[in-house]
């Protein structure tokens, strides 16, 4: 499959034919069921993942073989006109996915595993990968590609970018037991390691330094890499004083990410409280 949607997305065609749309149905359909991602963990990498750009190409090809239809359910009241290639996800009862009634909105294209738990209203673009147990709270977004793993919180109004293109960036990555607060956000391909808690407010970018009170350090992005929050890492919305020029005159400081500790059982009985509403 890999070497046919990379021939198709790099050498496009005057015209797609049925066996065009059959190799996006069977592509969309791995998609669905989990067995490709558009990115996946690698331990021998520095991160730890590694990004499948031919998937984001298939992803980008559906996005080239569909025209823009109806898909409103009341074309008068509520008017909805989207590509044909991707629908809202169809998800069976027997999936053990929990979507709470209240304009929730799921694309094609994505894994939801078991017990995951959507709260109204969210959203989940195609690609996206959401591990068994995970939480996508009010307002919500899980962008395209976004990876995100079990037993997560994506707190009310957090925002996971995604990263569809360029197709050989990282995705942004949320691994296992991450606790991600209210109104946070988390773009360009930033790795957010297991077990790590962002406090609400909390904005991670690969443009960002992230300064490490407990371990004396600043973490950065180096060249092509992404940023990465290491493990059990509680980050909290911090600032630091400008100190030079008018910044300093006027007294002014810049937002910055702070990690003030790493996990520990208080932190483990505060996040505990969360599995009560799944």
């Amino acid at each position: 499959m890999q070497k046919q949607i990379e021939a198709v997305f790099d050498n496009k065609p005057s015209a797609y034919t049925e066996e065009h749309f059959a190799l996006f149905a069977q592509f969309k359909q791995a998609l669905n069921e989990g067995h490709i991602r558009s990115a996946e963990p690698d331990p021998s990498t520095a991160t730890g993942w590694r990004v499948n750009a031919w998937v984001k190409k298939g992803i980008l090809l559906g996005m080239r073989l569909g025209t823009v239809v109806d898909m409103s359910i009341d074309p008068a009241r509520q008017p909805f006109y989207d590509k044909a290639t991707w629908p809202v996800k169809r998800i069976a009862l027997d999936s053990g996915v929990r979507i709470v009634p209240g304009g929730s909105s799921v694309r094609d294209g994505c894994y939801l595993g078991k017990g995951v738990t959507c709260m109204p209203p969210m959203y989940i673009n195609v690609g996206a990968w959401v591990g068994d147990g995970t939480m996508v709270d009010s307002h919500a977004l899980v962008g395209s590609c976004a990876q995100i793993g079990k037993n997560c919180h994506i707190s009310a109004a957090a925002q996971i970018g995604g990263v569809l293109e360029p197709v050989g960036a990282m995705p942004v990555i949320i691994e296992d037991d991450v606790m991600v607060g209210g109104n946070c956000g988390v773009y360009e391909g930033t790795v957010v390691k297991k077990r790590a808690v962002l406090g609400s407010g909390t904005i991670l970018t690969r443009s960002t330094p992230v300064y490490d009170l407990v371990r004396g350090e600043i973490l950065t992005a180096k060249g092509d890499e992404p940023l990465v929050i290491p493990e059990d890492a509680v980050v909290v919305a911090g600032s630091r004083a400008i100190t030079q020029g008018k910044g300093k005159e006027w007294n002014i400081s810049l937002y910055t990410p702070v990690i003030v500790k790493y996990r520990d059982s208080k932190t483990d009985a505060r996040v505990q409280l969360e599995h009560l509403l799944r």
